[in-house]
């Protein structure tokens, strides 16, 4: 009962009589595809035995790979072609199930992928769409798997890969043979070296092009860096530059401490070894004693008298000095 009632609803109904006439304008188009892609290759092989006329046999060859592409096109248009008229022909079969038939998957995957490839093909665009809408995504997506080999043949005419030396080498000869013209072995090898040089070059700027792009990313890194980091490495630099240059301050300030002291402690002894070799026997007396013990507070004085005014001689070198370093900018920094 729900059967019937699907059916008369539609649901489980594939409508081909939307499908056939969608098909037989895809025909009348790809008619219109062969004859251009015919003549651009037709275009590009005349261009081919010129260049070889000429002498020119390293742009013959250049050019070679234009006919190539122009060949593989002109390929699948009749390969889709046939296609259309296999799904024409059998479109009652796939109303009967969603289940695709067996004798039906290379035509339909292969629709389905050429339509991917042929955006100026609105026709196939409508099959893509009906066949994907009645056998499911799961099914559409088996077109673009690599282990499927049902459709081989036109994923390898439609990639976007270049032809290989040896295919172009030998569509040259067949040029070259067809309009008898000569191919010497030394002209060939020129070629084939030429050729090699040009896919080193290819490969060597691609790998410049991926270290300057490391390069940049290394740049973008580094400006990822924010600007509170930077001021902070820089207020660090100023405190550590003013604390060096009052560290040498303080430095000297002690140093002349040092030589006053010094300076004191070598007067009291020297006035210690002439007083003792003036009155060698009275040196144990109780008056030389006293007399030793009431000059100490003088000489402390004269120690008090000498260190001050040797800070105040310190005080004026360092004021000869600039306490404060210019950075670049010209703005002193203490």
């Amino acid at each position: 009962m729900g059967r019937h009632i699907d059916a008369l609803l539609g649901r489980n109904t594939f409508k081909t009589s939307k499908l056939k006439p969608v098909v037989s304008l895809a025909i009348s188009r790809l008619a219109i595809f062969k004859k251009q892609r015919q003549a651009r290759s037709n275009i590009a092989r005349s261009d081919v035995v010129e260049l070889l006329n000429l002498g020119h046999h390293e742009r013959a060859f250049l050019r070679v790979e234009q006919v190539i592409k122009e060949q593989n096109m002109l390929k699948v248009f009749v390969m889709i072609e046939g296609y259309c008229h296999i799904l024409k022909d059998r479109v009652g079969l796939i109303g009967k199930q969603r289940v695709c038939p067996d004798e039906l998957e290379e035509a339909i995957l292969s629709l389905i992928y050429a339509a991917t490839k042929c955006g100026e093909f609105p026709e196939l665009q409508k099959i893509r769409a009906m066949l994907t809408s009645w056998f499911g995504n799961e099914f559409a997506a088996c077109a673009f798997e690599l282990s499927n080999s049902s459709n081989l043949k036109i994923v390898q005419m439609l990639s976007t890969r270049q032809a290989s030396l040896a295919e172009k080498l030998k569509v040259l000869k067949d040029i070259a043979s067809e309009n008898g013209i000569s191919l010497e072995n030394e002209e060939i090898s020129f070629i084939m070296k030429q050729e090699k040089l040009a896919v080193k070059r290819k490969s060597n700027q691609s790998k410049v092009e991926r270290l300057e792009k490391s390069g940049m990313s290394k740049i973008n890194d580094m400006s990822l860096i924010l600007p509170e980091d930077t001021e902070k490495v820089s207020n660090l630099s100023d405190s550590m530059n003013g604390r060096l240059y009052r560290d040498v301050a303080d430095a000297a300030q002690e140093a002349f401490m040092s030589a006053a002291y010094a300076a004191v402690a070598a007067k009291a002894a020297v006035e210690l070894f002439r007083a003792e070799s003036l009155d060698p026997e009275n040196r144990f007396s109780p008056d030389f004693q006293s007399e030793q013990v009431f000059s100490a507070p003088d000489s402390m004085n004269s120690t008090q008298q000498i260190s001050s005014e040797s800070s105040l001689d310190s005080d004026k070198n360092i004021s000869k000095y600039p306490t404060s370093c210019p950075d670049i900018d010209g703005n002193s920094q203490t």
